[in-house]
């Protein structure tokens, strides 16, 4: 009986040495565990994302805002019975003196 309990002591630290110090042990799950949280912010940022470009879909589907919206900013366009106006900002070569030219010229 004694040599029964002799070998499951061993067995017992045979088992306790492998979790706690091999490098297949409390290492590699604490390696693990790291790599798992960092994978879950990763996928919370992308459900993020995936959230945000579901609802462009849907305002694109559902409504026309969005379409024009798109159409003025990226393509450039205007829709009928509507004036284009462009406005070119002074330039930086340009000095007061042109500044005042032109205010006393306006009036």
């Amino acid at each position: 009986m004694k040599w029964l309990a002799g070998a499951l002591l061993v067995a017992v630290v045979l088992l306790q040495y492998r979790v706690l110090a091999s490098p297949d042990g409390l290492a590699e799950m604490r390696r693990l565990e790291a790599a798992v949280e960092a994978q879950r912010a990763a996928n919370a940022s992308l459900a993020e994302r995936n959230e945000r470009l579901a609802a462009e879909v849907r305002d694109l589907k559902q409504g026309l805002g969005a379409i024009e919206e798109r159409a003025r900013s990226e393509l450039g366009m205007i829709a009928a019975r509507e004036t284009f106006y462009q406005v070119v900002p002074p330039s930086e070569g340009s000095s007061d003196a042109d500044a005042a030219r032109t205010r006393t010229a306006q009036r």
